[in-house]
């Protein structure tokens, strides 16, 4: 029997080469190496090397790991705002990240717009030290433009621009020079099993963390930029990391860039073109974002209405799996991860298949 077709956007399809990776990593002891061992260096050292050539990082950029995504949004806070973040919320993934920052006793404000839509005209509060942008909603579809985040960027200087690219990346081909800190985890466009958060700073992140520690404000413990940093120049870790997580990334980036990131991106485009195209010419489902300007590439939202169960139904019965709707949309929308694992071919089944749809 074969395995089924995962489009859940997270933990989402694994990479097609996991698998064989997987058991390389188990045979060579992998999974029991010392962290502090010169051959987790040369993990360590891949991953980031490899990670910079596919994504085009510059090099005042460090890359260091965590356990996840989540974790990081407690890390920039800690790290990067002494009172004032401002956030872009259109969903519940970044509202929670706004959220955070209320836990951690700063004075965030936000700029929150209805599930399903962008932004038009943003005001940024006097003082604000980060904004705090999510480039692909998770929830919602909603994908922001390259250009709003990085006229946001030019228009406030001072302000240091932090990106949650978590269900975007490897896809959007941003221009790192005009960002301050992006970071993602790995269990979605890089089809990894979770367990590990990706977080990549410049040279502006390190030194805003340490003025803050010099002002004797807590910036957190082990996993503090100044911590994190001392020990991603030696390629390691402040802790115990994800040895196998970290090993399975380098591998696949390595995947990735033998495939080429044009490729790639290329056929993201492709695949999110026909399945748009199967919602709008539907007698019975719709694209969930009207606006085309903020459809995410990578996570395409469908409404299904009262045709949802039926509509999930029919894929599982030719093996696929979509996500459900998110939060109250649970029932009513179905969300379609769209990454570099799933093939063209799996996609014109899907399309296909909605396309045959009635009842």
């Amino acid at each position: 029997m074969s395995q089924p077709i995962n489009f859940t956007p997270g933990p989402s399809q694994l990479y097609f080469t996991v698998e064989d990776h997987v058991r390389t990593a188990f045979r060579d002891g992998i999974p029991s190496l010392s962290h502090r061992s010169k051959q987790y260096e040369g993990i360590y050292k891949k991953a980031v090397d490899g990670l910079r050539e596919l994504l085009g990082l510059p090099s005042n950029y460090a890359i260091v790991f965590t356990g996840s995504a989540n974790e990081i949004w407690e890390r920039i806070i800690q790290n990067l705002v002494e009172e004032k973040s401002f956030h872009l919320v259109n969903g519940s993934f970044s509202k929670r990240y706004f959220e955070i920052a209320q836990l951690l006793n700063k004075k965030p404000a936000k700029l929150e717009v209805p599930l399903g839509k962008g932004f038009d005209t943003v005001t940024i509060p006097a003082g604000t030290e980060l904004l705090a942008i999510t480039h692909n909603e998770t929830s919602s579809g909603v994908s922001l433009p390259l250009d709003f985040i990085y006229q946001l960027g030019e228009q406030h200087p001072t302000a240091l621009i932090t990106v949650d690219a978590v269900s975007s990346l490897p896809f959007p081909d941003f221009d790192y020079t005009k960002l301050d800190s992006v970071f993602f985890s790995v269990q979605k466009g890089f089809g990894l099993p979770a367990g590990l958060g990706v977080w990549m700073i410049n040279d502006k992140c390190i030194a805003k963390a340490e003025q803050l520690m010099s002002k004797g404000i807590s910036i957190g413990s082990y996993h503090s930029i100044p911590s994190l940093y001392s020990f991603a120049v030696k390629n390691q870790n402040p802790e115990t990391p994800n040895v196998l997580g970290i090993y399975l990334l380098g591998q696949v980036v390595e995947d990735m860039l033998r495939r080429g990131i044009g490729t790639i991106r290329k056929e993201t485009e492709y695949k999110a073109a026909i399945l748009y195209q199967v919602l709008e010419n539907h007698p019975l489902l719709k694209p969930f974002v009207q606006d085309v300007a903020f459809r995410s590439k990578t996570v395409v939202v469908a409404d299904c209405g009262e045709h949802t169960e039926s509509v999930t139904k029919l894929l599982q019965s030719k093996g696929m799996h979509p996500g459900d709707g998110y939060g109250s949309f649970k029932k009513s929308q179905l969300r379609f991860a769209n990454f570099p694992t799933h093939s063209k071919e799996q996609f014109e089944l899907l399309v296909d298949t909605l396309n045959a749809f009635r009842v």
